[in-house]
């Protein structure tokens, strides 16, 4: 059933679309990206793609701005190659912060790329864990909004969680922090964040009992880790036990590697492989969980013309 997906990566991430590939049981077709002398890109799909199901792979990582436009123009390829179906799969989509006008004369950058994917011939996204979940709604094309929570609950499910909170750094997060606690079978707490800057912010106060309890602190993603070192300090002052951490998104940009290792009695760092991790990035304490299972099966139903819907949320209890 999956004779006619053809597959293309972009530069971001190609072992994450091997990985897919792999589980569909197709081949990774070939493209060539190139660069002219004035700085542009150029893309080459180099499989046929007329009339088939074409997913193109790109997350949106650094360099971002050039794996966006690479995307760009690998979907309007596969259009003008007169593709049945073109689907951006984006596993880490970056602009999803940029979701408001929160200041005078700025660019609500999350809806602007949502229009230029459309533009540029996507028909349909697949992306995951967007850090605004009304960024789904900018978007003028089908998107398949997909959850890590089962994936990063699987890891901590058959332990002693008798003693363990599920803590989310801000209220905002709240909801994904439950359901990972509702998978788990534990209490959740949540802390009260006001962001200063973009690498700043305060937790004023923990909402729930932390006191004495193992603690799994989740966020949606880890940049800078201004946020994960707030919540630590704090949790650390009302006298918490162990501590793990978990997230979709380990983009640990700038200072966050080097503020990880000073973090004293972490235990974990669970993060998915929606996002390359390079050599420099790997602690010994952090442990990646493939998501690309998931993306291969929301693929395959697709293409089958299967509900996909399943896959969104948590309700089935791991163990």
């Amino acid at each position: 059933m999956t004779g006619d997906i053809t597959v293309f990566s972009g530069s971001a991430h190609p072992a994450f679309a091997e990985e897919m590939c792999q589980i569909l049981g197709v081949e990774l077709s070939p493209s060539r990206t190139t660069r002219f002398s004035n700085d542009c890109l150029q893309t080459q799909l180099r499989a046929n793609c007329r009339q088939r199901d074409v997913y193109i792979v790109q997350p949106l990582v650094q360099p971002v701005q050039e794996n966006l436009v690479e995307l760009c123009l690998m979907l309007d390829a596969a259009r003008g190659a007169s593709a049945a179906h073109i689907t951006a799969v984006i596993p880490h989509f970056a602009y999803a912060r940029s979701d408001k006008k929160d200041a005078p004369r700025i660019s609500i950058g999350a809806r602007l790329v949502a229009d230029m994917l459309a533009t540029a011939g996507a028909s349909r996204v697949i992306t995951m864990a967007m850090h605004s979940p009304q960024v789904h709604g900018f978007f003028s094309v089908p998107v398949d909004h997909l959850s890590a929570v089962r994936e990063l609950a699987g890891h901590f499910a058959g332990r002693d969680l008798s003693n363990t909170v599920v803590v989310s750094p801000d209220l905002g997060n709240a909801k994904v922090a439950s359901q990972l606690a509702r998978l788990l079978g534990t209490p959740v707490a949540a802390g009260s964040k006001r962001r200063l800057a973009d690498d700043k912010v305060v937790i004023d106060n923990i909402v729930g009992d932390v006191a004495g309890k193992d603690v799994i602190v989740l966020d949606d993603e880890i940049a800078n880790a201004g946020t994960i070192v707030e919540i630590l300090a704090r949790l650390r002052a009302v006298g918490v036990g162990s501590i793990a951490i978990a997230c979709t998104h380990g983009l640990f940009t700038g200072p966050a590697v080097e503020r990880l290792k000073q973090e004293p009695g972490v235990d974990e760092i669970v993060t998915t492989n929606t996002v390359p991790l390079p050599p420099e990035k790997q602690l010994p304490t952090i442990v990646t969980r493939s998501v690309a299972p998931l993306f291969a099966e929301a693929v395959r139903r697709i293409h089958c013309g299967e509900s996909v819907s399943s896959l969104f949320g948590d309700e089935v209890t791991v163990g």
